[in-house]
């Protein structure tokens, strides 16, 4: 009889072994569900063909915010600093066409 010892233990097998591992169909119908693990801590593997192709899980507590983002050039920040409003309704009258209301508005 013979006995191996291993000393290396693959960390990716592992961790594809208990995480849940779900198709793009499969995502696309349980997309909330996942979305709401990955918040909890659990990641989900995205297959593909059967082949693990992407995961959905927690962000790290390094991931880059807004603010990080600005600073590092990677986005541009927005130009409007005041809060966003709505602009005011316009009325429209039926039977009319929505491309002559637009030419009408904007001149």
């Amino acid at each position: 009889m013979q006995i191996c010892l291993c000393t290396h233990v693959d960390t990716q097998i592992e961790t594809e072994r208990l995480a849940r591992t779900l198709g793009v169909r499969e995502l696309r119908s349980e997309l909330a569900s996942v979305v709401r693990s990955a918040a909890a801590g659990e990641r989900t593997i995205v297959t593909s063909g059967g082949h693990p192709v992407a995961q959905v899980g927690p962000l790290d507590a390094d991931a880059p915010d807004l603010a990080r983002l600005i600073s590092a050039g990677s986005v541009i920040p927005p130009r409007r600093t005041s809060e966003w409003r709505p602009p005011a309704p316009v009325t429209v009258w039926a039977g009319v066409r929505i491309d002559q209301v637009l030419r009408e508005l904007r001149g």
